[in-house]
């Protein structure tokens, strides 16, 4: 099973970051020591210090403390047709790359490349798989490192967000459509991770499937490098109102879905 791409420690110090809340700050809006503060963000958890510190954050304690005492992960999500996930190294960093194809027709797109695409590719070539389309999340290099290899194996066409260029590839905007066979594939922006971060919600299966690249990760988010509030916001509002059966296949960690993530993501739990 993929371990969780974030623990608590690495949580608190997303909220902190985003939120421009110093070690002492912290400290003193909680009322617990700023060793304390610093052990958490280390592994060494003290549940009354996290519930403490949680609301200072804008997190859910109760989230926060069953991450901790390690009581959850998400349902592992295996045998669903037309979704494969593909987990490959980047520089000791495990990174996830998708495909989704239409079991009727046969055409399939590939969302990102990963660190090797050859998992990728050999899947697609023993299971009959046309692939058309490869449709980037982000620019950032983890998730584009092999695109001239998948895109010469399979000849598909690439598209990238506009605000995030990548040579060889067409520049989309929110709310452009691709057919996929009797599929259908919705773009959403999701930025703030990343200057232009897409989620590509794809409909015509069993259940929506919406691949987030680093927007959203079971039990926690991309960290807001470009805006925290503008992530969590996007998070929030296009992501998380996906119908809850909705599986979210994230570029790290294991795949969720929108109902778990609203009752245990410590970001979003309660909000939503």
């Amino acid at each position: 099973m993929i371990p969780l791409e974030d623990n608590v420690g690495d949580i608190i110090g997303k909220a902190q970051r985003g939120l421009g809340i110093s070690d002492s700050e912290l400290a003193e809006k909680a009322r617990v020591g700023s060793e304390t503060i610093r052990q958490m963000r280390g592994g060494n958890f003290d549940e009354p210090a996290l519930l403490s510190i949680a609301p200072v954050l804008d997190l859910s304690g109760s989230a926060l403390c069953e991450l901790a005492r390690g009581q959850w992960h998400p349902k592992k999500i295996e045998g669903f047709e037309g979704l494969a996930q593909f987990n490959t190294d980047y520089g000791g960093m495990a990174v996830n790359a998708y495909l989704t194809w239409d079991p009727a027709t046969r055409v399939a797109a590939a969302f990102d490349t990963g660190a090797d695409s050859k998992e990728m590719v050999h899947f697609a070539n023993r299971h009959k798989l046309n692939v058309q389309l490869i449709l980037l999340t982000h620019a950032h290099a983890d998730h584009v490192a092999d695109l001239p290899c998948l895109r010469e194996e399979t000849g598909a066409d690439v598209f990238t967000p506009t605000r995030e260029l990548v040579p060889g590839a067409e520049v989309i905007d929110e709310g452009k459509s691709f057919p996929l066979g009797n599929l259908k594939i919705d773009t959403r922006l999701t930025w703030g991770h990343s200057p232009g971060g897409m989620t590509y919600v794809v409909t015509g299966l069993a259940r929506p499937i919406a691949i987030v690249g680093d927007s959203l990760f079971a039990g926690s988010m991309g960290g807001g490098n470009v805006s925290y509030q503008d992530a969590l916001r996007n998070n929030l509002e296009k992501i998380l109102t996906l119908p809850d059966e909705t599986i979210i296949c994230p570029g790290h960690g294991p795949m969720t879905t929108v109902g778990e993530e609203k009752q245990h993501n410590p970001f979003f739990a309660g909000k939503i």
